[in-house]
């Protein structure tokens, strides 16, 4: 496996995939077949925030650019189950600066991301945190950290957080220590722009 990509992440390079895959219903999609595994349309309605058959829709435009792939049945052999074809995804924008079509997609890729998960840590203070065991209450949290590095030291940054968590990322459900649960690491890299600009400022 690359070592840029410990986590064995879909690499998204085509701006047509990027820009299929920038829409509320199919970021929802691709997290729900990651975290809990092949479902059908139906199964994944609620959560997605759509009907069945709208689900049903975005599934096979996510199948046409290779995002999801049929699962084997389940009980009910008459539904079609999806899954995701990777744990997770990963795109960049071009390096190319003449690639305008590639920049512009990825950066609408990223702006949806960014909304969906825009009131994540709101929502998870106000409904799971005063729920928590003592010990996840402790160990949960944030940090906000500037830092003043180059590009270079920002990607191994990056890099070496990456190498910290895949192995969490990566291992078989049965190598998970009892009392395991799902954890959202949320990591946000915001360079300022060269005036000292930025979202805190």
């Amino acid at each position: 496996m690359d070592s840029s990509n410990r986590m064995g992440d879909l690499e998204i390079t085509d701006p047509q995939t990027m820009r299929a895959l920038a829409h509320p219903v199919r970021l929802a999609i691709l997290e729900r077949l990651g975290r809990d595994g092949p479902a059908t349309a139906t199964e994944l309605a609620p959560d997605v925030g759509a009907t069945p058959s709208v689900t049903s829709w975005h599934l096979r435009h996510l199948a046409t650019f290779g995002l999801v792939r049929d699962s084997a049945p389940g009980p009910d052999r008459r539904s079609r189950r999806w899954e995701a074809v990777a744990r997770g995804f990963r795109f960049d924008a071009p390096q190319d600066p003449a690639d305008g079509e590639g920049h512009s997609a990825a950066r609408e890729l990223s702006r949806q991301m960014f909304l969906r998960t825009a009131d994540l840590p709101a929502r998870w203070a106000a409904e799971v945190e005063p729920g928590l065991e003592p010990e996840w209450r402790a160990a949960a949290g944030l940090a906000h950290t500037r830092i003043t590095v180059s590009a270079g030291e920002l990607a191994a940054i990056e890099d070496a957080i990456e190498q910290v968590l895949a192995p969490y990322v990566t291992r078989d459900a049965a190598d998970r220590p009892e009392g395991s649960r799902g954890v959202a690491v949320l990591r946000y890299a915001l360079p300022e722009g060269e005036s000292g600009e930025g979202p805190a400022s």
